[in-house]
């Protein structure tokens, strides 16, 4: 909606400060009138249009084939423009003459406003930020939040060096589950566990990686990862959003999905790889590390376990959370003891 109402002003001062420049507004010209008719416009659209793109489009994408949706998305902005549209002009024409809305001159004006070429410019200037939003969204999505502004600044077009937090989550007893529901079932029950767990990831800033069988990767640029906790605050949130949903999946499926997870940081090299599918990639011993830090949960019988490295750069805690060190281990595959931390409520 911001985006959108900002968009809408900036169109409107540029054709504003051409017309000025130029002379060509009469006398009669009312500046105020105009721009409350476009602010009109302008919120309106971004709450009915931001609403249908993020909710119904999105929906209309993923479960149905692309011609279809196209006709969908493309019936639903000829409804929103013309309603959206309704309201700026009554606005407009009511302003203009002094009468009420619903005024017979009014009502002639306005059915007469969609044969201008104000309307028909608006129409399709507006068809292609509706566009070029999809566009956005969907790019943001297959990259994941955040990513979509470093790959459109080209930042990993060459490999390049970054300090990241990396988090890998598990589901306990995984194998047991996907047994007792079948591939079918069980593939339904991952995809609500991983749909469950999404905002409490987008809260904290953190970005997925990759999805691994029954096991998330999510990574944090270090800032974003330390600031506030943001790392053991998304586990807890991860926790807390899938208690509230515990009924759901105990009615739908009879398991409910526990998870364990192992946290550390260090550098990777991060940049575009592949031929016919491209995508951001990390490579590094730290990926490996976190996964192992990660099996280890089991043998302390614990949730959350993370590396001595990431535990003294944590400086910032949830409010009620406190580490707990649990002593040197030595790793699956490594030679050097790594330090290993947990996370407990008070």
């Amino acid at each position: 909606m911001f985006a959108w109402v900002l968009i809408s002003n900036v169109l409107f001062f540029y054709e504003f400060l051409t017309l000025y420049s130029n002379n060509a507004l009469d006398s009669g010209y009312d500046f105020k009138q105009s721009f409350s008719a476009n602010l009109i416009v302008a919120v309106t659209a971004g709450v009915i249009g931001g609403t249908l793109t993020v909710n119904l489009m999105d929906r209309w994408l993923r479960n149905n084939a692309f011609w279809k949706a196209l006709a969908y998305i493309t019936l639903t902005y000829i409804v929103g423009a013309m309603v959206v549209s309704t309201f700026g002009a009554l606005y407009y024409y009511s302003e203009e003459l002094g009468l009420p809305f619903y005024h017979e001159e009014v009502i002639l004006k306005f059915k007469a406003f969609f044969r201008t070429w104000v309307f028909i410019k608006n129409f399709v200037v507006w068809l292609f930020i509706v566009i070029g939003t999809l566009i956005v969204l969907m790019v943001n999505e297959k990259y994941g939040p955040g990513v979509f502004p470093d790959y459109l600044l080209g930042r990993y077009f060459r490999p390049k060096k970054e300090r990241r937090i990396f988090m890998f989550a598990d589901i306990k007893n995984a194998t047991g589950i996907a047994e007792s529901l079948g591939e079918k079932k069980y593939f339904n029950f991952l995809k609500d566990f991983f749909r469950d767990i999404a905002p409490a990831i987008v809260q904290s800033r953190g970005e997925v990686y990759q999805y691994v069988g029954d096991e998330i990767v999510v990574s944090w640029k270090m800032k974003h990862g330390l600031k506030r906790g943001n790392t053991i605050r998304c586990f807890y949130n991860m926790k807390r959003m899938l208690k509230y949903r515990e009924k759901r999946y105990l009615d739908r499926y009879g398991y409910f999905p526990e998870f364990k997870v192992g946290i550390h940081c260090g550098s990777v090299m991060v940049g575009e790889i592949g031929k016919i599918k491209r995508e951001i990639a990390f490579s590094g011993d730290v990926l490996n590390t976190t996964s192992r830090i990660q099996e280890q949960c089991k043998v302390h019988d614990v949730e959350i376990l993370a590396s001595e490295t990431f535990a003294d750069l944590a400086y910032e805690l949830p409010n009620g959370v406190v580490k707990k060190d649990l002593g040197d281990e030595t790793l699956r595959g490594k030679l050097e003891e790594v330090g290993l931390f947990t996370y407990v409520l008070e």
